[in-house]
């Protein structure tokens, strides 16, 4: 149920951002409402890394634990050849990333992460079938009008409403993402063709081609019951009005066919696969105005070549927690802006070794990602 009074925070979008801060606000002891779109709750996408940089925000909320059970545990990022299968890079993961890093890597089905975010929040600050549709400051308040038709008032808004922010479009003025020039497939496999194949399947394995094509292929399941593969494909353009389009096994025979054995065969294991555009944004240089604020995809969307966008978003949200917690919900303004600085360089730096695509593809050491804790680095 929503008060008849002012909020004190609306987070507008339930996604895995949106979820992380409204859990990371109200375990501070703030009392923040989430809005969302969607009719109900759905287990949409298929796989999400989750790395030792965001496990250890879901610690603080009381998920890690049950998300390491849920999900896969590799012990290794390996990078090959798509053709020859030649080992580029083997990262180590597992026991030494839980040593190293401070918590482990996981791999999940998306859908399976944020239903346990979702039933960690408050139910009644959740509210679905909420699509935001206008949103203005006045005086001491933010009023947001929804397509529902309610009209509801808040102290301060979180804009967590991805790469088409409607929020984000009142503080900068209307303007499309860009098309990336690339295009991703995404498939969930059938295990018993997978499995009469003979062969081994790495649990976290990204597999390489000329131009950067690649296919990055993990388990989502701790039992290793799910399988499954995103692909990088650069395009000239997308031609299609929906967010995505069915492909098909043809498709990812003609782009990737004739390769290594173990690539050949997750391709026969295909027999559900769709495709999407990659979409992009420069840098902001505003992350707030006034009362609203953004976060994740809203202010720095990616392309997920890096396995860091949602982490990204969430590492969003606990510093934005920490600073609201640290100068007073009176005082935004300055958290707001502490925020952004404690943010900015590293996001960006993020987003823009995710859209070059070389990430792992060779040795290097990746601890200034993963060991990063969000819940103690220093702000500002």
């Amino acid at each position: 149920m929503i008060p008849d009074d002012t909020l004190d925070i609306a987070v507008i979008g339930a996604g895995l951002g949106g979820a992380a801060v409204a859990a990371l606000l109200n375990e501070a002891s703030f009392k923040a409402h989430v809005f969302d779109q969607a009719p109900a709750f759905a287990r949409l996408g298929a796989g999400i890394h989750i790395g030792p940089n965001v496990m250890k925000i879901f610690r603080k909320i009381g998920l890690e634990e049950r998300l390491s059970v849920i999900g896969a545990h590799p012990d290794h990022w390996f990078s090959r050849d798509g053709k020859t299968g030649a080992y580029l890079s083997r990262i180590k993961l597992g026991d030494y990333a839980r040593k190293e890093y401070g918590a482990p890597y996981i791999t999940i089905h998306r859908g399976d992460l944020h239903a346990e975010q979702v039933s960690a929040l408050p139910q009644d600050r959740l509210h679905y079938d909420h699509c935001l549709t206008d949103i203005h400051e006045e005086d001491d308040h933010v009023v947001m009008k929804f397509a529902n038709g309610k009209t509801i008032r808040t102290r301060l808004v979180i804009g967590a409403d991805g790469v088409n922010s409607l929020i984000r479009e009142k503080l900068l003025g209307p303007e499309k993402p860009r098309y990336s020039g690339w295009i991703g497939h995404r498939a969930l496999l059938n295990m018993d063709k997978l499995r009469a194949s003979g062969l081994e399947f790495e649990r976290c394995v990204k597999w390489w081609w000329e131009q950067s094509r690649h296919i990055m292929a993990y388990s989502t399941k701790a039992d290793g019951s799910e399988y499954y593969y995103v692909t990088g494909v650069p395009a000239n353009s997308w031609d299609h009005d929906a967010s995505f389009v069915d492909s098909s096994r043809d498709e990812m025979e003609a782009i990737f066919g004739n390769s290594h054995p173990v690539v050949n065969a997750l391709i026969n294991a295909t027999e559900t696969v769709t495709k999407w555009p990659f979409w992009n944004r420069d840098p902001l240089n505003l992350w707030s105005r006034g009362r609203m604020v953004l976060l994740g995809d809203a202010c720095h969307p990616m392309r997920p070549h890096m396995a860091q966008g949602a982490c990204m978003a969430i590492e969003d949200a606990a510093v934005l927690t920490r600073c609201l917690t640290e100068l007073g919900p009176g005082s935004y303004r300055d958290a707001f802006e502490l925020y952004e600085v404690t943010r900015r360089e590293r996001a960006t730096k993020v987003q823009t070794i995710s859209n070059a695509n070389t990430w792992l593809k060779e040795p290097e050491d990746p601890a200034w990602v993963y060991a990063y804790d969000a819940t103690n680095a220093a702000l500002g």
